[in-house]
């Protein structure tokens, strides 16, 4: 549509933008709704993940200091390599290799995120921002589990889907820092 008609988009796109930033994942069900109804069969996360090598930049903090930038250059790295995910599931090995630069890139995410706790420490707004860390966290939790699992059953729509979620919490870790940083 945006080659077609640029004008007409950037209005929907700013519909859609507000509506899911006041209700977050319904663009998601929206769309999975139309795909049920088209009964398209397709495996949803996994176009997420590779569309996120398209928008690695989209959620990030526009300030300048260096804590907030390495912020936004860890978040970048890891939303690259859970993008590849889909791409590298065949080869094992290369798989592999790409669980262990996603757990170190979970690693210097959080280290991250800490460091900038440190350095701006801002009581009223760290309880906001120590939740979406929890929740990251989590996520990081069921994305080990989901992997696990794949490994014992070789099907990889729930490791589509956590990655998706990664992916979704590191947005919302970076959307945090900006609305009450």
């Amino acid at each position: 549509l945006e080659n077609t008609d640029a004008i007409a988009v950037k209005p929907l796109r700013d519909a859609f933008t507000k509506a899911e930033s006041l209700s977050p994942g319904l663009t998601e069900e929206l769309v999975l709704g139309v795909l049920q109804r088209q009964a398209v069969n397709l495996d949803f996360p996994e176009v997420l993940l590779r569309m996120t090598r398209q928008n690695l930049d989209d959620c990030s903090i526009k300030r300048p200091e260096p804590e907030f930038q390495d912020l936004n250059n860890k978040a970048r790295s890891l939303k690259l390599i859970l993008s590849k995910i889909p791409d590298e599931m065949s080869d094992r090995t290369q798989f592999l290799q790409t669980i262990k630069h996603t757990a170190s890139a979970i690693r210097e995410l959080l280290d991250s995120v800490n460091l900038v706790f440190r350095k701006y420490p801002n009581q009223n707004n760290r309880r906001a921002l120590e939740n979406q860390k929890k929740e990251f966290v989590v996520h990081s939790k069921s994305f080990s589990d989901a992997l696990k699992t794949y490994f014992k059953d070789g099907k990889s729509a729930s490791v589509h889907e956590s990655a998706s979620r990664l992916v979704y919490q590191t947005n919302a870790i970076l959307e945090t820092f900006k609305t009450v940083g």
